[in-house]
């Protein structure tokens, strides 16, 4: 990195998210520093890699020391969000203000919790859940930075992720499972519009925002592919696979007893009602601005069962 290049800060480089606007800022010819807890260096020699605990404010700090910009792209697992997403959010909102520098935050839909239609950056916030309403707390504490003059703030929105590094559902019970010839499965119904964000397609619009001054001080969809059905999906990532598709669903009752012996399942309840009824997420606010760019589903899904397989070797 030229020594007078100030670098985009990715925070949580090496989870789905962060990875992915990790390869979107050098695709852009950006300068990069690529922060995680663990330093991990799997990174091409032109990112810069900074080990840290955000956990930690004055850690947090150091690692945007000069940045340009930064990408809140941390999460943790469902039972650590009431103890740490806070701490995150405001040691980013610090850090921020003390490198002069934007913060542009990874978000989902959680804060709107059940709607009748489709999710715009206007929908009113009606949680229903604990994990809902952590989602609101942390939108006011971000705003409430922007409004008030101590950093400067957007927010970027998506849905389920797939991709490569993706942790989410769609990982082991519909890729891996596609891949291993076994039977996908999918929470609540099939066959019910749900709007899933590709990773490539979330980073474009994320460092989209980053790039931008116009977008600060605002929430923003990002662009994803229309909303499709469990099933829809499914058959095309065996399809792709080659293999013949074979689905079944997890209800409640189900989750419950998985849940048991597994925490993230049993805390992922809370949250059934986004696969139960239709789950979309309107993404014109942004494509008005900043136009669109979204990869079909055909190379998405072929470029995420390429990337399992790679897993493989």
């Amino acid at each position: 990195m030229p020594a007078d290049a100030s670098p985009h800060v990715v925070l949580g480089a090496t989870g789905g998210a962060g990875r992915a606007v990790v390869r979107e800022l050098l695709d852009r010819n950006q300068p990069v520093r690529a922060v995680s807890r663990s330093g991990d260096a799997d990174f091409p020699d032109a990112v810069e890699v900074v080990s840290a605990d955000c956990t930690d404010a004055l850690a947090a700090r150091d690692a945007c020391a000069d940045a340009a910009a930064i990408y809140h792209c941390m999460n943790v697992p469902y039972d650590q969000w009431t103890e740490l997403l806070p701490v995150l959010t405001e040691n980013s909102i610090a850090a921020a203000a003390h490198a002069d520098a934007p913060l542009i935050v990874t978000d989902n839909l959680y804060m709107y919790g059940p709607t009748d239609g489709p999710m715009t950056e206007d929908t009113p916030r009606t949680p229903k859940g604990p994990k809902q309403e952590l989602r609101v707390e942390m939108e006011e504490m971000l705003l409430n930075a922007h409004e008030n003059g101590r950093a400067r703030v957007a927010i970027g929105r998506a849905s389920d992720f797939y991709g490569a590094h993706a942790n989410s559902s769609t990982r082991e019970l519909v890729f891996e499972a596609a891949l291993d010839d076994s039977t996908a499965a999918w929470l609540g119904s099939l066959d019910v519009p749900h709007t899933l964000s590709y990773l490539p397609d979330f980073a474009w619009g994320l460092v989209t925002l980053g790039l931008n001054e116009e977008a600060l001080g605002e929430i923003w969809h990002l662009p994803s592919n229309d909303p499709i059905t469990g099933r829809h999906f499914i058959e095309m990532v065996y399809h792709q696979a080659g293999r013949d598709p074979s689905m079944r669903t997890y209800g409640y009752w189900s989750l419950t007893l998985a849940g048991l012996f597994d925490t993230q399942i049993w805390e992922a309840r809370e949250v059934l009602y986004q696969f139960e009824e239709p789950f979309v997420m309107d993404t014109s606010k942004f494509e008005a601005a900043f136009g669109q760019s979204v990869t079909p589903y055909d190379t998405a899904v072929r470029e995420t069962l390429d990337w399992h397989l790679a897993q493989r070797e």
